[in-house]
C-alpha cells in the first residue's frame, strides 16, 4: 500500500476507535461475501466496513441472504489477516454501492491498523 487515501484513513480511524470490522455473513454462519476484484484478474476481494450501518446497506439483491457480522480487531489481526493473505484475498474497505472501492493487501492493512498512531 503505497499511500493512505482519505477513505482508507477514515476506515482505519473508525476501526481503531470501535475495535471492530464488519463483514457480511450468510444465514448459515459459514459463508462470507467475497467478490471478484475490479483491479486484478483471478483475485478475490472480501469487503469489510468500519460500521454496521455501512455494511447493512449492502444486504440486498444478490446479498439479501447475508447480514452484517462484527469481527473484533484483535480477531481480525490474529486470524483473518494471515488466512486472507494465504488465500490471496484482498480486503475491500468501506465499499459504497456502485463505486469502485479500494482493494488492499491484508498484511498492509494490518500494518496500518497497528501503526496508525505513528503516521
Amino acid at each position: 500500500m503505497s499511500e493512505i487515501t482519505p477513505e482508507l484513513a477514515s476506515f482505519i480511524e473508525n476501526v481503531k476507535q470501535h475495535q471492530v470490522v464488519w463483514g457480511l455473513q450468510d444465514e448459515t454462519g459459514e459463508g462470507w461475501v467475497v467478490c471478484d476484484s475490479s483491479e486484478y484478474e483471478h483475485t478475490d476481494v472480501m469487503p469489510l466496513w468500519s460500521s454496521e450501518a455501512n455494511a447493512k446497506v449492502h444486504c440486498s439483491e444478490e446479498w439479501s441472504d447475508y447480514q452484517p457480522v462484527s469481527i473484533t480487531l484483535v480477531e481480525f489481526l490474529e486470524f483473518w489477516v494471515s488466512d486472507l493473505n494465504d488465500d490471496g484475498v484482498l480486503v475491500g474497505t468501506d465499499w459504497l454501492a456502485d463505486h469502485e472501492c479500494l482493494e488492499t493487501d491484508p498484511i498492509e492493512l494490518a500494518k496500518s491498523l497497528v501503526n496508525v498512531e505513528e503516521e
